[in-house]
């Protein structure tokens, strides 16, 4: 070889191993078995332990990956004990973890995890990420023990009883979600794309809820809870967030067809829906949102009309709140962004025309959305002007102001708390 007529007899063994290795990449296993072993006979031929080690390292690999499981387990361990025999214990990561995939394919769950536990201590101690990365990267025993864990935490949650059944239901839940997770990991999926799949999870639980009466509660509180996750995941494609938030309402929709869940399933349907709406809104770059909103808001307004004459008692909130909610949230957003005057002037004027009504009919919805939308409406047209006329005083003028304020607050404090209190009633007992 050309290596050894330079004198290079020493580092034959390493680079037979080497092409083996690149044939093991390209899948060529029969190839990577020659070079690895013609490597381990060079090395074994001018007395190079350290290359005979590396080359017996990838007729481990080599072999696990041809189903040899007895021959890879043979390797792996003459690889184990001559890097512990001289020290090189923070290269041990790969065949540890190598080992644990042999115990696995023998089916062997306990063996392999508790392998795959040494090698990740040893790769945390080497320092290496990428040895990190190979010590977890575990796929099947992942799948075996979530697989197995979840069977038996379903067995308990319908065969248990009291606080135990509860607590195997919800760790049940967790664990699909770790099942659900680990797929999509495993299958290469990006964030959004594992966003759609975790909502399998409040899915299932929605449906498990109607059926499972004792659990139904906290499993379903625990699958709304993995929901909030895939939004996160989502956020980064606005599409996709706009298409979770939708399929959750529409989870959420079909919780409330049971009247026990009716009330808040119905108003959580009614906010993912909507936000779903807004979303989508932004996607489309809609500089108009009103367009599409006060299609929905007219008649939305005129069936909580409707309600209120039939039921006197009905809440505004349920009446008018998604209404109101459809439009002048969007708007506001639009206005904040609008440098035209005529959108915060028309939002502003709508707000004040709501909070006025809602403050005629005593009724709360009307009062606070629109005056929260009128003051924010306000803020955001007012503050240039205020920071400017700031700018333009002394600047030790700003700070006196304050502290006369704050004085006079002070000075009056008793009476100020007691009108936020009757102020607090007030709204308190509208409808």
């Amino acid at each position: 070889m050309a290596a050894e007529g330079l004198g290079l007899t020493a580092e034959v063994p390493d680079l037979l191993a080497g092409i083996g290795r690149t044939a093991l990449l390209r899948g060529d296993l029969a190839e990577a078995r020659a070079y690895h072993a013609a490597a381990r006979e060079r090395a074994v031929e001018v007395g190079f332990r350290a290359g005979e080690i590396n080359a017996v390292l990838g007729l481990g690999l080599g072999a696990r990956r041809e189903g040899l499981i007895d021959e890879a387990e043979a390797h792996m361990k003459e690889a184990l004990d001559w890097h512990r025999a001289v020290g090189l214990d923070s290269a041990n990561a790969l065949i540890l973890a190598e080992l644990g995939f042999s115990a696995l394919a023998r089916g062997d769950v306990a063996g392999a995890l508790r392998l795959q536990e040494e090698g990740y201590g040893t790769a945390l101690t080497s320092g290496d990420p990428r040895a990190v990365a190979l010590a977890l990267d575990v796929r099947e025993a992942t799948f075996a023990v979530l697989g197995t864990l979840l069977v038996l935490l379903v067995g308990v949650a319908v065969l248990g009883a009291g606080a135990r059944r509860v607590v195997a239901a919800c760790a049940a839940v967790l664990t699909a979600t770790g099942l659900v997770v680990a797929v999509a990991a495993a299958g290469g999926f990006e964030d959004h794309w594992t966003a759609l799949a975790l909502l399998l999870v409040p899915a299932a639980t929605a449906a498990v809820g109607a059926k499972a009466r004792p659990v139904a509660l906290p499993v379903e509180i625990t699958g709304a809870v993995v929901a909030l996750p895939a939004f996160a995941l989502a956020v980064s494609r606005p599409a996709f967030l706009a298409l979770a938030l939708a399929l959750a309402g529409v989870i959420a929709a079909a919780t409330a067809v049971r009247p026990e869940r009716r009330r808040f399933a119905s108003w959580t349907a009614a906010v993912l829906l909507l936000l779903a709406t807004w979303v989508r809104l932004a996607v489309w770059e809609v500089t108009t949102p009103e367009a599409y909103t006060l299609p929905v808001t007219v008649p939305a307004l005129v069936v909580g009309l409707l309600r209120r004459r039939r039921d006197r008692e009905a809440s505004s909130w349920t009446a008018y709140g998604p209404g109101l909610a459809a439009t002048l949230l969007p708007s506001l957003v639009a206005a904040w962004t609008d440098p035209e005057w005529a959108r915060p002037l028309a939002l502003g004027v709508a707000a004040l025309v709501v909070t006025l009504l809602g403050a005629r009919f005593r009724l709360q919805a009307l009062l606070v959305v629109g005056g929260s939308v009128l003051a924010l409406d306000g803020l955001h047209e007012l503050a240039p002007y205020v920071v400017q006329a700031v700018g333009a005083l002394p600047r030790w003028l700003p700070p006196a102001l304050a502290g006369l304020l704050l004085l006079a607050v002070g000075a009056t404090y008793e009476q100020r708390l007691r009108d936020a209190r009757r102020l607090r009633d007030r709204v308190a007992r509208m409808r």
